[in-house]
């Protein structure tokens, strides 16, 4: 017979699995787009020669995981912190896709996509973060990102930096069309996520906790996600 008036802890179904971090901690020597200047984190303050240690931290805006806003690449878009908190969160699929350096990704790999969803692509590139092969990674077809907009998800999620062309493939008159395709149609982008091995073929519940920053085009990224079935 249970007590009445006892704390049970919190309810939550049995399916549900823990959160799990899709980020990469920030750190100097992450890999970063070249042509974007390096950060820097300096500890500024230092105990115990002080009473308290302080960290200044300098870098992009789409450093480490992180989250584009629709100002990125339109110019009329809503910048980040005008971007509603539902488009952030919510039910999405982590789907496995077999890639190869400079590899393209068709609209037939999203299929496990749904209405609503977020979409995290698991290519394993993560795992070359650090090395040269990170910049050789596979990128959507302008085919799948319409795709991804005529489904009607919301997010799509990159293990890779950036669901365009790798920067070392890009001609002169390069014009990032999946950024535009998706970004104007008020699909987010996040790249640069990982973890998501355990995750991989799953329905999950995942949240992009971008910082609020005023008319930003985008920012860093806490990334988390749980199984839901």
């Amino acid at each position: 017979m249970t007590t009445p008036g006892r704390w049970r802890g919190w309810a939550a179904p049995a399916s549900v699995g823990e959160w799990l971090d899709l980020s990469h901690p920030l750190r100097s020597d992450l890999a970063r787009i070249p042509a974007f200047p390096a950060p820097r984190f300096e500890r500024i303050r230092a105990m115990p020669a002080d009473p308290y240690n302080l960290t200044d931290l300098h870098m992009v805006a789409h450093f480490g995981t992180h989250v584009d806003a629709p100002s990125h690449f339109i110019p009329d878009g809503p910048g980040l912190h005008e971007i509603p908190l539902e488009r952030l969160c919510g039910p999405g699929v982590v789907v496995p896709v077999a890639a190869e350096p400079f590899g393209l990704i068709e609209p037939g790999a999203l299929e496990a996509a749904r209405p609503g969803d977020i979409v995290l692509l698991d290519t394993g590139w993560a795992r070359h973060v650090g090395g040269p092969r990170y910049h050789e990674h596979p990128s959507l077809s302008v085919a799948a990102a319409e795709f991804l907009v005529a489904r009607g998800v919301k997010l799509l999620a990159v293990d890779f930096p950036t669901p365009d062309l790798a920067v070392v493939r890009r001609p002169a008159d390069f014009d990032w069309p999946v950024h535009h395709v998706l970004l104007s149609h008020g699909v987010l982008i996040a790249e640069n996520v990982t973890n998501l091995e355990a995750l991989s073929g799953r329905r999950v519940e995942a949240m992009f906790l971008a910082l609020n920053v005023e008319g930003a085009d985008g920012a860093p990224a806490r990334v988390v996600a749980r199984r839901c079935e």
